[in-house]
């Protein structure tokens, strides 16, 4: 059903709930997952004598961003490949759906309010453009992860579930 799955992640990020579901559907359909991940460098407003260095250090996150997420597919036993597009990441992400993704796993983060209005989501386009399944997967806010660890729960232990002595 599925011979190509689709991973895209943002340069220099580091947490990406997607991919174990990546992972688990390439170990189900044998397939072999591609990681891209979009420099989008914006050459047309980065202007200066700085704009190529900066141009230059976004493409080398997302090229070490795609190594390690590759590295932790191939840990996992799946076949993976991954490629830097430099490029806008809804056209990056549509070009690779047209060379042959079945299928597109992405996160998901939850913004509310005025910052999604503002800052719109990839995934969002990705989910309304795309030819093929987008599957996505909410990213777990770091913001509130913290402060879930340091509110304690109905038993007066941490919400990190409770003590060890306690049986679950």
């Amino acid at each position: 059903m599925y011979d190509e799955i689709l991973l895209p992640v943002a340069p220099g990020g580091e947490a990406n709930d997607a991919i174990p579901h990546a992972a688990s559907l390439a170990e189900r359909y044998d397939a072999t997952v591609r990681v891209v991940s979009a420099a989008d460098t914006a050459s047309e407003t980065l202007v200066g004598p700085r704009a190529g260095a900066f141009s230059d250090r976004l493409a080398d996150a997302a090229a070490k961003r795609v190594e390690a997420v590759t590295a932790e597919l191939e840990a996992a036993g799946v076949e993976a490949v991954g490629d830097v597009v430099r490029g806008e990441p809804l056209a990056v992400i549509e070009n690779a759906i047209d060379d042959g993704a079945d299928i597109v796993i992405m996160p998901s983060h939850t913004r509310r309010g005025i910052r999604r209005l503002l800052l719109g989501s990839v995934t969002e386009k990705v989910v309304r453009v795309a030819s093929v399944p987008v599957v996505t997967v909410p990213m777990a806010d770091p913001e509130e992860a913290d402060r879930a660890a340091e509110t304690p729960d109905a038993d007066g232990d941490e919400a990190d579930g409770g003590d060890a002595d306690d049986p679950q």
